[in-house]
């Protein structure tokens, strides 16, 4: 007969593509996990995936079993959970990590609509993340995945970002890429951090080369960033939400397809992804976007 176990470790395999990913998101052993697999495998009568040299690929009956499995499961461990916490003491506090330009765009105006009291907490996307593996934070919005065992990440959102540049700035009308790669070249430009951040990423997805620029000044704030553009001290890359909320026209969008979107994740401990505060907190967040 099999146990559940099996199934769990099978399903975290599947979102994994792997085993080493998902006995670290299980917190254990690669054996131990590969044994969970088999002895399922064995079970069922057939293989469940097929292995190469770097995922697991499921087979049309691995497909068939997920499907089956996995809202099963789902639904075990959230009422598990709410079994756990309807006998501890009422937690109507989250401990909340993201970055402050992010918190002050999307989620201070909307502090009012939440059920649930915030401790909030700015930092990089690696400081917030170590904070959530300590425990001292329980729910974090970051822009970056890290392989941490017990640690799962939910994308929800997507930040656009575009080239801004002062609003007397005057492009040349070419559209030759070459040569608006070397206009931009010339130019100020203001980083949000000494090796050009998201500018990197917009050379590298448009031009396919590194930029070669120095930036004139280093400011590790986007909201600081626009009015130093707003100044006249040069271009940048901001997050459109920070641009179109600026009722300034001494800033504006340039060269409106050299843009580039990055990925927005809730980060939470595994064992408290059904936490009713946490999912409760997940979705206002996600409402008010």
């Amino acid at each position: 007969m099999a146990d559940f176990e099996w199934y769990r470790s099978f399903c975290t395999i599947y979102k994994h593509n792997s085993v080493s990913e998902a006995a670290k998101a299980r917190i254990m052993t690669q054996p131990a996990m590969s044994q969970h697999l088999a002895s399922l495998e064995a079970e069922v009568g057939e293989d469940l995936f097929i292995r190469t040299s770097r995922k697991m690929i499921p087979t049309e009956r691995g497909k068939e079993l997920y499907s089956q499995l996995a809202p099963l499961i789902e639904a075990l461990e959230e009422t598990t959970m709410n079994f756990k916490s309807a006998s501890l003491p009422t937690h109507t506090v989250i401990k909340l990590g993201a970055a402050h330009e992010f918190y002050t765009e999307k989620i201070l105006p909307n502090l009012h609509t939440y059920k649930i009291s915030t401790i909030s907490n700015f930092g990089t996307a690696d400081q917030l993340v170590e904070l959530l593996k300590e425990d001292k934070l329980d729910l974090v919005i970051t822009s970056k995945k890290y392989q941490t065992p017990g640690i799962e990440y939910l994308k929800f959102m997507e930040e656009e970002f575009v080239i801004a540049a002062p609003g007397d700035c005057e492009m040349p009308d070419t559209d030759d890429p070459e040569s608006l790669e070397q206009w931009l070249s010339a130019q100020s430009w203001i980083s949000y951090g000494p090796d050009l951040p998201i500018i990197r990423r917009i050379w590298r997805e448009h031009f396919k080369k590194r930029p070669q620029i120095r930036p004139a000044h280093i400011i590790p704030d986007l909201h600081l960033i626009l009015r130093a553009i707003e100044s006249g001290a040069g271009l940048s890359v901001i997050p459109t939400y920070i641009l179109d909320n600026s009722s300034s026209v001494a800033a504006k969008m340039i060269a409106p397809d050299l843009k580039v979107n990055n990925e927005l994740y809730f980060a939470y401990k595994l064992k408290h992804k059904q936490l009713p505060q946490i999912q409760e907190m997940m979705a206002a967040i996600r409402d008010n976007i």
